[in-house]
């Protein structure tokens, strides 16, 4: 069937903040969804309160409301299109595309009979399936109607029902409260004891106070199937996702497989048969799905988990796993287009009617921060605790592993092989048995330390296949420490780089050589990556896709007519398929997983990096490993590598394309810490130079410059350990704010009072990040925190934006709420942060931009510090100035334009505030304090028109109320 015509105008609804549970993923599918949908001609209006993501931009949709996600604000802008003769009226809503926020905004409004009122047709999804595959008891009876297994499971609206099913069905239960996002609520009960506590928690966590009390099957294998179907009921599969973690363990805080390694083909058969049996059962639409099954590794019985009628995390991830665009196409099958009928993005000739075929394995290894989360429960269960997440491709799954464990920047060098590896057994076990951040790590520890392989599956439930090629790697180390860099033979040291061996493991392992040396004897060898294609499609059909990974192979050995065997193109290292143009090129270094201190808005930046540069005539290359975000779409960069922004695997793709210069401001601190690296290298900064950042990083050299320039700055040291500190302390006056340095979202800060607390800072952070330098500042007490955002070009400066915070100095600024434009600071405060902000970027030679924090105490400024780099505020400024900054910067860093070419116009009528949001509920033992260490997950943009707003006025009454250590 065509595209039904009566749709004219769509509105996409967004998932608002991030949050642990629903991060970026739900920005990229609704990101794709609106570019899809404008395609065909659409106009595509999105409500979303984030201004930190791509998807509300002007990019993006035609119309964007960044307003609360409430139903007033959906019946105002269904009412403005509605009255006015400029825009169009809104013809449907589509919500599969914001999550469970989404969902839930949307049931609730077709409850009130707001869409009916205005006309609005719901498309992507049936209210009715939103009903039966949220309501748990709706779900479990309709699996049993339609003979799919399900665990055994009681409803419960009361604590008296609560008790009465746990009777009934026995212990180890499960608690799975209704309409929650990642796991709210949830949780294991082993024991009687436990009971009372975790069903409180679960009827508490559901809006509808109603939990299913479910037999747990811990120990069996958690799969997952993400499928799409069509009005015409054609429905097809289009990754299985199996999870490393057995059941036990929230699947977005698991280790996860594409394709599904362990699976029998008669498991899997019937599993695809299920799935798609499960996916026509629960209503008549047409758009994406997820379903997820459990199966006991004893018999292979499957039961049904769950089903998702949404795009949803695993579907961001199947995505870019696969190279098929799963959110736009089920935009377009929202509209009524038939699978058939759509062409296949990737390889631009055949039908998007096709399941795609992996020749390549994915590996999802989430990331979690709770280092930010002093005294939080660290084991993981059934309630989601990660706050991103990373996805490496290998040609084999050791491979992939590796490169995942590399991309996490948590200081890995791979799995094990860095001198980080844990020596005590108990510490060991204890780790094995209760899994949290590092079981993965921990498995090859027990290893190493010979642990059997079956006492560790017994232990942990993990399949034998995924441990068995863990002790591979162990036994490799062991067979690589009887040689030296020099008489390594090529084929074992081939089968290492295979094994996803990086270069800085096999330095470490083999001692006294350096990763330089390790990789210059590979090249030596003729030892080098290959780039592969994600094709969908196996190489079954010729891709247009310009979309790789990296890995190290031997060439095909074909054979001729003649019956001998020829190595194919006399090439003995293998194929590879990233053919370099001869035109002027660009890389951009994207930020890694999601963390808290470095989210969606670096990500926001590096689209709008890679926009100009094309846009500019470049050919714009990216880097990144999160399949979370816009800019590792395949579509959204000229070539897009899919490798860890580790430096062994930038350095090659360096060298291969030969750039003209690499963009390291818009990639956070992930980004900003590969400078010294290519600066060391001779590859060419993009924009500011290495040395003029290395000031703003260096504490020292960045006074030593405030001092010239006469810009008051607090009273400060530098020690390197914790006598020197209490020396510095007391010369500068307590309180001090204890912090490392070249260190993002205020990790390891805190302000210390005396001398005893500051040892233990001290100590604490030389343990934690060894060879580091502790700055010691003297803190301005009950002072006003102020922020500037500034483009310099070389010559003029232009200020996009001066705010003031909310909350005192001392909350970290990714933790307050920030006003724009300042509220209540005197004409001299605005006038001197204005003065610094320009003698300081003049200073630091900024091309491009800049960020600096100010404390203002008694009406004097003082310069905390200095970021030549996006910031987190730059996005909401361009938002709420409707001003594209980061376009403008990245044309400015790129040599292009010069700021007197830009007229920059603001358009803000009164304030906008960014408000942090936090995900606190995920740690109920943690109290909410705020410090100088960032902790806050996502943030919401909130216009008010002026000071009396009731919800500005409440904010200020509360502002120091958390501010702690």
């Amino acid at each position: 069937m065509p595209k039904d015509t009566s749709i004219r105008s769509v509105l996409i609804i967004g998932s608002g903040p991030i949050i642990i549970g629903q991060a970026c993923e739900f920005d990229y599918s609704g990101s794709q969804a609106a570019l899809s949908l404008k395609e065909e001609g659409i106009s595509v209006s999105i409500i979303n309160s984030n201004p930190a993501t791509i998807m509300t931009d002007k990019v993006i949709g035609d119309h964007v409301y960044l307003r609360p996600l409430t139903l007033e604000s959906i019946a105002q802008i269904l009412t403005e299109h509605a009255n006015s003769p400029t825009l169009p009226t809104i013809d449907a809503v589509l919500p599969t595309m914001g999550g469970q926020t989404a969902l839930n905004l949307c049931v609730e409004a077709e409850e009130r009979g707001l869409w009916k009122a205005h006309g609005v047709k719901i498309i992507g999804v049936d209210v009715a399936a939103i009903e039966k595959t949220e309501n748990r008891e709706s779900f479990r009876q309709l699996m049993v109607d339609i003979g799919v297994g399900v665990a055994p499971s009681k409803i419960a609206n009361s604590f008296l029902e609560g008790k009465e099913a746990a009777q009934e069905i026995g212990y180890p239960l499960v608690i799975r409260p209704s309409y929650t996002l990642g796991g709210s609520g949830g949780g294991f009960v082993h024991k009687k004891e436990e009971f009372d506590a975790a069903l409180k928690r679960g009827l508490e966590a559901s809006p509808t106070h109603e939990v299913l009390v479910e037999k747990a099957v811990l120990g069996w294998k958690e799969y997952e199937l993400e499928l799409l179907r069509d009005s015409n009921d054609n429905v097809i599969i289009i990754c299985s996702i199996e999870n490393f973690d057995p059941m036990g363990i929230h699947t977005g805080d698991s280790i996860t497989v594409a394709p599904a390694m362990t699976l029998s083909d008669r498991c899997y058969q019937d599993m695809r048969n299920q799935a798609i049996k499960m996916m026509r059962a629960i209503g008549n639409f047409a758009g994406g799905c997820n379903v997820q099954f459990s199966v006991n590794p004893d018999n292979d019985d499957i039961i049904a988990i769950e089903i998702n009628p949404r795009v949803s995390r695993s579907s961001a991830l199947a995505s870019k796993a696969t190279g098929y665009p799963i959110a736009k196409i089920a935009a377009k099958l929202a509209i009524g287009y038939n699978l058939d009928e759509i062409e296949n993005q990737i390889t631009k000739t055949t039908s998007a009617y096709f399941e795609p075929t992996l020749d390549y394995v994915i590996v999802k290894i989430p990331r979690w921060n709770f280092d930010k989360f002093k005294g939080a429960n660290m084991e993981l269960g059934l309630q989601m605790k990660a706050v991103g997440e990373v996805m490496a491709i290998g040609r084999s799954f050791i491979e992939a592993l590796q490169k995942a464990c590399q991309s996490l920047e948590i200081g890995r060098a791979g799995l094990g092989a860095d001198g980080r590896q844990k020596r005590n057994i108990e510490e060991i076990m204890y780790g094995l048995e209760h899994p949290s951040w590092n079981r993965l790590f921990l498995i090859k520890d027990a290893m190493s330390m010979g642990v059997p392989l079956e006492s560790i599956r017994k232990v942990t439930k993990i399949d034998k296949w995924f441990l068995s090629q863990i002790q591979e790697l162990v036994n490799l180390e062991v067979e690589l420490k009887r040689y030296s860099l020099n008489n390594i033979p090529k084929d074992f040291f081939f089968n290492l780089k295979q094994k996803g061996f990086s270069d800085i493991q096999i330095a470490y392992v083999l001692g006294n050589v350096t990763e330089d040396e390790v990789y210059n004897r590979r090249k030596e060898l003729g030892i080098r990556r290959v780039y592969k294609m994600v094709d969908t499609c196996a190489a079954e059909f010729a891709a247009q896709t310009p979309y790789f990974y990296s890995t190290f192979e031997e060439a095909p050995i074909q054979i001729s007519l003649v019956g001998t065997e020829i190595l194919s193109a006399g090439d003995e290292l293998g194929t590879n398929e990233s053919i370099v143009s001869d035109r002027k090129k660009v890389i951009v270094l994207g930020s890694g997983p999601n963390r808290i201190g470095q989210g969606i808005e670096f990500d926001y930046s590096c689209v709008h990096g890679l926009l100009a540069a094309k846009e500019s005539g470049f050919e714009a290359i990216m880097i990144n490993c999160n399949p979370e975000t816009v800019s590792t779409d395949f579509n959204m960069a000229d070539k897009l590598y899919f490798e860890p922004v580790f430096w062994e695997h930038v350095r090659e793709i360096i060298e291969l394309e030969n750039p003209i210069g690499v963009i390291v401001q818009l990639g956070g601190q992930t980004a900003l810490k590969m400078a010294e690296k290519l600066h060391e290298n001779n590859i060419k900064i993009i924009g500011t130079a290495y040395n003029d950042m290395d000031v703003a990083e260096d504490r020292g050299r960045f006074s030593d410059l405030l001092k010239e320039l006469d810009i008051p700055y607090p009273k400060y040291g530098v020690a390197e350990n914790a006598e020197e500190a209490i020396v510095v302390a007391n010369q500068v006056g307590y309180p001090v704010l204890v912090r490392p340095s070249y260190v993002l979202g205020g990790q390891g800060m805190s302000i210390v009072i005396n001398d005893e607390d500051l040892e233990k800072a001290v100590v604490k952070l030389l343990g934690d990040l060894p060879g580091n330098r502790v700055l010691i500042d003297h803190f301005l007490d009950r002072a006003e925190e102020t922020e500037s955002d500034s483009i310099c070009d070389g010559t003029d400066v232009h200020i996009v934006g001066l705010m003031e915070h909310i909350e005192p100095a001392g909350i970290h600024s990714g933790d307050s709420s920030a006003v724009l434009p300042p509220f209540s600071l005197s004409e001299k405060v605005i006038a001197d942060m204005e003065a610094y902000s320009i003698k300081i970027a003049r200073a630091l030679n900024v091309i491009g931009l800049l960020n600096i924090q100010f404390a203002v105490k008694d009406d004097k400024v003082y310069v905390i510090e200095a970021n030549p780099r996006a910031s987190r505020t730059v996005p909401f400024i361009a938002k709420a100035y409707d001003v594209p900054y980061i376009n403008i910067a990245a044309r400015i860093m790129l040599g292009v334009n010069k700021l007197k070419d830009f007229n920059i116009v603001r358009k803000l009528e009164g304030y906008a505030i960014k408000e942090p949001v936090f995900s606190f509920d995920k740690f109920p033992e943690v109290t909410k304090e705020l410090g100088p260490e960032m902790k806050s997950t996502g943030e919401a943009i909130r216009f008010i028109k002026d000071l009396e707003d009731p919800y500005f006025r409440k904010l200020y009454k509360d502002k120091s109320m958390y501010l702690s250590k």
